[in-house]
């Protein structure tokens, strides 16, 4: 008798577990059903203002939510592969997108605008400085650029010093190495450094503008850069990112790029 009735109690036990676990499933899906399609966007600093317009609009369109991550462009390829999950990638060069199509990280991509350096100083220029180059290799300057090894601009800083043959030079006078184009912004509006190369929109922005006045470079120096919106071979809803690239590489979205400082893609 008291084999039977601990297989009593046995047999009451599975059935409560299976009662659970259909439960479990019930409860599961219908919360799957309620809760929205999250789409991750990797965006470089200098363009979160359109993507994040941008954002909002698919986000109403599509009934789903945008989270983006914002930093330097090359600190956001290396979390890209770390983490191997988002869906759309937005870096300062399209050099990076390069890079991605190659390695097999990118799927498809779309173009969206121009970025394009230029020299910065405090505003009301105190010190009258020009847009020569060579200014970065004089000792009476606090100069400040961007590592190329983590941000679009310290690469493109790279790039314009090397084509003037002074890019050692600049490096052994520099005062400090920033990891992204927020931080160029800073140590102006700070007035720590008197000048350093940044993305020209940055100088456009309500936030930043009675903090910087710009110095053009020379196109044979600092030309246009490509943005590419690029969808990532992670992107768990690609239906949902190829709408955002659709909208982002079309009139209105090109209209938001150049509204913050970016060159249109026309």
């Amino acid at each position: 008798m008291k084999k039977v009735k601990k297989m009593k109690h046995f047999g009451i036990l599975i059935i409560l577990g299976l009662l659970i676990n259909v439960s479990s499933l019930i409860n599961g899906c219908g919360t799957s059903e309620i809760e929205k399609k999250e789409l991750l966007i990797y965006c470089g600093i200098t363009m979160i203002k359109p993507m994040s317009d941008i954002a909002r609009i698919i986000e109403k369109q599509e009934n789903c939510t945008i989270t983006i991550v914002k930093g330097g462009s090359g600190n956001l390829l290396r979390s890209i592969k770390a983490n191997n999950v988002g869906d759309l990638y937005l870096p300062g060069s399209d050099s990076y997108i390069k890079k991605c199509l190659k390695e097999g990280i990118v799927n498809d991509t779309v173009f969206v605008g121009h970025n394009k350096a230029a020299i910065m100083v405090q505003k009301g220029n105190p010190k009258g400085i020009t847009s020569d180059l060579n200014n970065f290799l004089k000792k009476d300057y606090y100069t400040v650029i961007c590592n190329p090894d983590s941000g679009s601009i310290g690469k493109e800083t790279k790039k314009i010093f090397e084509k003037r043959g002074i890019y050692k030079d600049v490096l052994d006078n520099v005062h400090e190495l920033t990891t992204d184009s927020k931080d160029l912004v800073l140590v102006l509006k700070d007035k720590k450094a008197d000048l350093v190369i940044n993305w020209y929109a940055t100088s456009q922005w309500p936030e930043n503008e009675p903090y910087v006045d710009v110095l053009l470079v020379s196109e044979d120096f600092a030309g246009k850069k490509k943005l590419v919106l690029g969808l990532l071979k992670t992107s768990k809803y690609p239906e949902i990112a190829r709408a955002f690239m659709t909208h982002a590489a079309s009139g209105k979205g090109q209209a938001l790029f150049k509204k913050y400082g970016l060159y249109d893609a026309g």
